[in-house]
């Protein structure tokens, strides 16, 4: 009988999103404190839109990739 094992290909894939979605996580909210302590600033709203978008993002990237990672564990 054979045993399931890791499909690396599809691992290596998530891992790829994990790190996207860390750098997302790094930026989103820089992006949200400069526009804050900047808030008299005529880019206060673009710069804090493209803060919430690329911390939706993250959150996005974060999900894919937990669900690629488990895919390559568990399918066949």
């Amino acid at each position: 009988m054979e045993t399931k094992r890791t499909n690396k290909k599809v691992l290596i894939e998530g891992l790829k999103k994990m790190g996207i979605s860390l750098a997302c996580m790094l930026l989103g909210p820089s992006f949200i404190h400069i526009a804050f302590t900047n808030t008299e600033k005529p880019l206060y709203i673009p710069i804090l839109i493209i803060g919430l978008i690329i911390c939706g993002l993250a959150i996005f990237f974060a999900f894919k990739g937990l669900m690629t990672i488990t895919d390559s564990m568990f399918k066949d």
